[in-house]
Parts: C-alpha cells; sequence; structure tokens
C-alpha cells in the first residue's frame, strides 16, 4: 500500500463553499503532505452580498491560507446549475486532468442551496464516467478511477440521513486557527451572518460527541474497505 499523502480535488458551487463546509480538513492535509486543489463552481453572482470580482479575490486567498490551489470552472451560472451529462463531462474531463485519490463534493441531500446538491449529483456521475474508456468526449485523457468520493455539508441541513458519517479530527489550535482565517477572507459573505461561528461551532459539537476538540464530518458515497482492523480509529461512542 502507498504511502504517498493523497492528492484531494474539492468541489464547490459558490466561493466560499469548501472552506466553510470541510476547510478544517483541508489544511489538515495539505500540512501533512497532501495536494489539494479547489474547482469552484461559480463566482456567486447571484448573491446577497459581494461582487463576483470580490468574491474570486476572497476565495483565492482563502485556498492559499488552506495550503491550497483553486479554479473557477463555468457551468450554468450561481442558482442555475443542473445535474446534466453535460456538466457532468465537463467535470469528468478535470477528473481526468487532475487525477486525483481523493474527491470532495457538496452532499446530495435536497434540503439546502440547490446548487449545493446538484453539484454532488454531478461530481458523483462524473466519478462514474470519469473511468470509462468509450466516452468519446474524454478520450483525450486517460480514464481514471478515485479512490474515495466523499461529501461535505455547507450547512447542517445538508447533512445526509442515508449515509455513513467519518469524523475528522481537525482538534489542533493550528488547524482551527487557520480554518478560522481561510473562512475570514470571506468578509463579504459575513455581513450579514456570523457564518464562521456556525461552522466553528458544529465542528465543536461533532467534537464533544466524540470526545475531542473539534471534528468535520464527511460522508462517504461508498462502503469503505480496510486492509485490516488496525486502520480503525477510535470511535464516537465511548462505550
Amino acid at each position: 500500500m502507498s504511502t504517498r499523502p493523497p492528492s484531494i480535488l474539492a468541489f464547490g458551487a459558490h466561493p466560499d463553499d469548501i472552506e466553510f463546509g470541510c476547510g478544517g480538513v483541508i489544511v489538515q492535509a495539505t500540512r501533512a503532505g497532501s495536494r489539494a486543489h479547489f474547482v469552484v463552481c461559480s463566482r456567486g453572482e447571484s448573491g446577497t452580498n459581494g461582487t463576483p470580482a470580490e468574491r474570486t479575490r476572497e476565495a483565492k486567498k482563502a485556498a492559499k491560507l488552506l495550503g491550497a490551489t483553486a479554479e473557477f470552472l463555468k457551468l450554468d451560472g450561481d442558482c442555475r446549475l443542473e445535474a446534466s451529462p453535460a456538466n457532468a463531462l465537463a467535470v469528468a474531463s478535470l477528473l481526468r486532468g487532475f487525477r486525483p485519490a481523493i474527491v470532495l463534493a457538496p452532499s446530495v441531500a435536497p434540503n439546502q442551496h440547490p446548487d449545493h446538491y446538484r453539484l454532488g449529483q454531478v461530481v458523483r456521475d462524473a466519478a462514474r464516467l470519469a473511468r470509462y474508456g468509450g466516452i468519446k468526449e474524454l478520450r483525450r485523457a486517460k480514464p481514471h478511477r478515485l479512490e474515495h468520493l466523499l461529501f461535505y455539508a455547507v450547512t447542517p441541513e445538508g447533512e445526509p440521513q442515508n449515509l455513513a458519517r467519518v469524523l475528522i479530527d481537525v482538534s489542533s489550535h493550528e488547524i482551527v486557527s487557520a480554518w478560522t482565517k481561510s473562512m475570514e477572507a470571506h468578509a463579504s459573505q459575513l455581513r450579514t451572518r456570523n457564518y464562521v461561528e456556525l461552522q466553528v461551532s458544529r465542528a465543536r459539537l461533532n467534537g464533544l460527541r466524540a470526545g475531542i476538540g473539534h471534528a468535520i464530518a464527511l460522508f462517504p458515497n461508498d462502503t469503505l474497505v480496510l486492509d485490516s482492523l488496525d486502520l480503525f480509529g477510535r470511535s464516537a461512542r465511548q462505550f
């Protein structure tokens, strides 16, 4: 089994989704040596606060604070995203180009911003299409199979109830601090609501339930396969 740190490709429907939903996981991974790249699928042009140019600058700054790089993928636009074959093929092309081991995407739970769950559907479809060698639109790059597709929840309502959760321990003060700074970089989005406190409080509640400081929940799309019992971490329940 390879010991090389995995490459991570994270998708967000809007410029702040990745940071708010799983930024602590990203910075923990990059500080451990993993490579992370963000694909943001709009510039927040339909948002109440912030211009597209402002939000683009914020997203690039926030990604840098997490040790990641970022790019913008033009699909259907903010509040117009469709779970279409064309969008799935566009994302599948990116998957073949970047060839990540791990992909993070918004969950497909419907009780949230429609762009969130539709992007989750698009990425899930793309992960399958990226494997198929006969798709003519994708023949310029070799097929690619992910190791893991993991969903994150931007909001509490976006946490899927039909998938098992995995808690990532982000209790380190340095990790929480870097994650917080990345969220604060999206200053335009903090004008009417304290999203930073909301996300840190969610992580703190997850941590309290598991007997640790802070934790972020991820939701595997597929059943996890472990090579041995030795790879199990601790459980959240203290028997």
